[in-house]
C-alpha cells in the first residue's frame, strides 16, 4: 500500500500535513501553511518530485 498523506490543522489557522506509511510510521512532516491550497500544492510537489528526485549524500564533510 501507499503512503498516506494526512492533512491537519495547528489551532492557529495554520496546516499541515504528514506522509504516513501504510503501518503508520510517519516518514515526514511539512512546514507550515496559511492555506488549505496551499498545503494541497505542497502535496502536489513531493508527488511529482519525491519519485524521480536524485539522493544527495550531505552527511560528509
Amino acid at each position: 500500500m501507499a503512503g498516506i498523506f494526512e492533512i491537519a490543522a495547528t489551532g492557529d489557522e495554520s496546516y499541515f500535513f504528514r506522509l504516513t506509511a501504510s503501518d503508520g510510521t510517519v516518514l515526514a512532516v511539512s512546514p507550515l501553511y496559511n492555506t488549505i491550497r496551499a498545503v494541497a500544492a505542497g502535496i502536489t510537489a513531493v508527488r511529482e518530485n519525491a519519485a524521480t528526485g536524485l539522493v544527495v549524500d550531505r552527511s560528509r564533510t
